[in-house]
């Protein structure tokens, strides 16, 4: 069972893997990595126009107390989302193409996972520059927005608990990577990003509050879009969920990593 001590004396070999993934992500493209904020911005633009032309849907009135962006309203939600399903998909692929390193030499089959969630937080990192900075266009701006750093890092641990162990899953059965891809748009939809929870029935609301997700995106909307503190019930859900996922994934593929290695 490899511990945290183990995959930090490796950290070299997993900035050398992050390095080599963020160079080969956008290699011979022409626009580079110019398509790490076109692909988000394509997203955003499409729910907005879907949700925010075509059904009419409106945003609170922000932190402020004079604007109601829509977009920027629904980008921060999306930013969260983005970082959730970036960690999962980039997990699987990563366990999966270190088959030939891991056959060859030994590290912790951690690693490879590792540094490709260093890849997705840069990427979240680069999306909320860009929401604050909009947001801060609009007069919407206060020290809250600290506290994105610390939401980021929550969802980053659950998010890595829950692809550590999707991607052990994906390597002895197959149908994983397909069952994950239906399972992330049905997640989308019961997380409340491109609706208000307030235009659901009670009981509904009641559901969709056992998704870890809606506490984490309520959370980056508090601290960025309403400028005020998550409440104590949404640490609480944050902290919990990101303890157990990640202790527990971590635990789950740290004793079955070694038995599915020849598989890779």
């Amino acid at each position: 069972m490899s511990t945290p001590a183990q995959v930090w004396s490796y950290r070299t070999l997993i900035v050398n893997l992050a390095q080599r993934e963020l160079k080969s992500r956008y290699k011979r493209s022409l626009l580079g990595w110019l398509w790490s904020l076109i692909n988000p911005a394509v997203t955003l633009g499409v729910y907005t126009v879907v949700f925010g032309v075509f059904f009419g849907a409106t945003a609170p009135v922000a932190g402020n107390g004079k604007s109601a962006v829509f977009a920027l309203w629904l980008f921060c939600g999306l930013v969260m989302w983005n970082m959730f399903s970036g960690a999962i998909n980039t997990a699987i692929s990563s366990f999966s193409g270190a088959g030939g390193l891991l056959t060859r030499t030994y590290f912790p089959p951690e690693c490879p996972m590792i540094a490709g969630l260093i890849t997705v937080i840069i990427q979240a990192l680069l999306e909320g520059g860009i929401l604050i900075f909009f947001l801060a266009v609009i007069g919407n701006v206060s020290f809250t927005m600290l506290l994105i750093l610390p939401l980021f890092a929550l969802m980053a641990c659950f998010a890595f608990g829950v692809g550590l162990v999707l991607g052990l899953m994906n390597i002895r059965y197959r149908d994983v990577f397909y069952l994950t891809g239906i399972a992330m748009q049905v997640l989308f939809y019961a997380t409340p990003i491109v609706y208000q929870m307030s235009i659901l029935n009670p009981t509904t609301q009641a559901i969709l509050r056992f998704n870890p997700l809606t506490s984490y995106v309520g959370a980056m909307r508090q601290v960025a879009y309403f400028l005020d503190f998550p409440t104590p019930g949404s640490w609480f859900v944050m902290v919990i969920s990101a303890t157990v996922s990640l202790v527990g994934g971590w635990m789950i593929f740290s004793r079955w990593a070694p038995t599915v290695i020849e598989e890779l």
